[in-house]
């Protein structure tokens, strides 16, 4: 479907505006990509005077550049999603650094960055009920959004000024290129993977990160994995389980680790969670400086995960989609070095038993 540019920013003026929606489910609506809204929006000088208005400036494709620039915005709130997660932390972007390809920022806003997926970056101003608000926002090459990075009323503005007048590319052309999205990985045949080797090299593991080194040494999707584990390691848990969790942490004050991720990025909380509600099929952290919302109908496999490490073993609790796609997976809070807490461990256990429970 083509849209000119003006039915673009009629038809989201209107959406934004009366119906209240979020700029992914504006795209939907429109029949276009999320990025593909924002960019609609570029070449527009004018800071936004009414709802429903936006200004958009493309930025050059400097990635690790503009990361390691974030910090001087001071308190930010960082979003990262999927479809069926999104992951909202307050707090500085700090010890921005490179691992190869991977990008890292480590500390109350905890990151992993892979930049291959990055394509587009863009700085916007929209007018809200709470005031002008400033973001800069990232897509990959489909226009999926990877990455929201949201000013504060403690954020610096006249840094934010210098980054946009850092960065701007001289491009400011109205629209994007968007691609195909890229295909979930196909799994091999059951009967073509070695399970006997695969099981003797995660009996191996000494480290976490050993298992993607394992995924593709043996071929294997995670999900597929998962399920070739031994029953020793990995147990399926209900979809339903993401409730359980999370309540009853907040209930024990049980530190949380909580990865969400898309292709092109890993955003990480680390610590207690508190409030926690569900609204229709939304489950939801609710804290001060981090919330989390989860559509629970999305889950179609849960996994209690167990990987032998140095430091003994390290459990996981881990959500897919119907693709095999990850969208949430829970640890206990740890550093490497340590064991994990045995009230994490005893959390994951206690979710196991309810299971049993419920199949008995």
């Amino acid at each position: 479907m083509i849209h000119s540019i003006r039915s673009i920013h009629q038809s989201f003026q209107t959406l934004r505006s009366i119906e209240k929606m979020r700029h992914r489910d504006i795209a939907k609506e429109i029949g276009m990509s999320e990025g593909e809204l924002i960019a609609a929006f570029t070449g527009n000088n004018t800071i936004p005077s009414e709802a429903g208005q936006m200004q958009v400036i493309r930025l050059y494709p400097k990635w690790t550049e503009i990361m390691a620039s974030i910090g001087s915005l001071g308190e930010v709130m960082a979003l990262t999603r999927n479809a069926s997660c999104v992951h909202e932390k307050v707090g500085v972007y700090k010890n921005a650094s490179q691992d190869g390809p991977v990008g890292l920022l480590v500390g109350e806003i905890d990151l992993r960055i892979f930049y291959h997926a990055w394509a587009h970056g863009f700085a916007v101003r929209e007018l809200t009920k709470d005031g002008l608000q400033r973001s800069l926002q990232f897509f990959d090459k489909a226009g999926v959004a990877i990455h929201k990075i949201y000013l504060r009323a403690q954020s610096c503005i006249a840094k934010y000024d210098e980054l946009l007048n850092q960065f701007q590319s001289h491009d400011q052309a109205p629209g994007m290129q968007v691609t195909t999205p890229d295909k979930p990985a196909t799994e091999l045949p059951d009967q073509e993977i070695d399970v006997t080797a695969w099981r003797q090299s995660w009996r191996a593991m000494k480290d976490t990160h050993d298992f993607f080194v394992l995924l593709r040494q043996f071929k294997v999707t995670r999900t597929q994995g998962l399920r070739l584990a031994e029953p020793a390691f990995v147990q399926a848990l209900p979809v339903s389980c993401v409730k359980d969790l999370l309540e009853i942490a907040a209930s024990t004050a049980t530190p949380l680790m909580v990865f969400v991720g898309n292709p092109g990025m890993l955003q990480i909380h680390s610590g207690s969670i508190h409030k926690v509600m569900s609204v229709g099929s939304w489950i939801n952290v609710m804290d001060p400086r981090f919330n989390l919302h989860l559509r629970s109908d999305s889950v179609a496999q849960a996994w209690l995960v167990r990987k032998p490490t140095v430091d003994g073993i390290v459990t996981s609790v881990e959500l897919f989609n119907d693709d095999g796609e990850a969208i949430a997976m829970f640890f206990g809070e740890r550093k490497p070095g340590k064991p994990e807490l045995s009230t994490w461990r005893a959390l994951a256990d206690d979710l196991l038993a309810r299971s049993t429970a419920i199949e008995a």
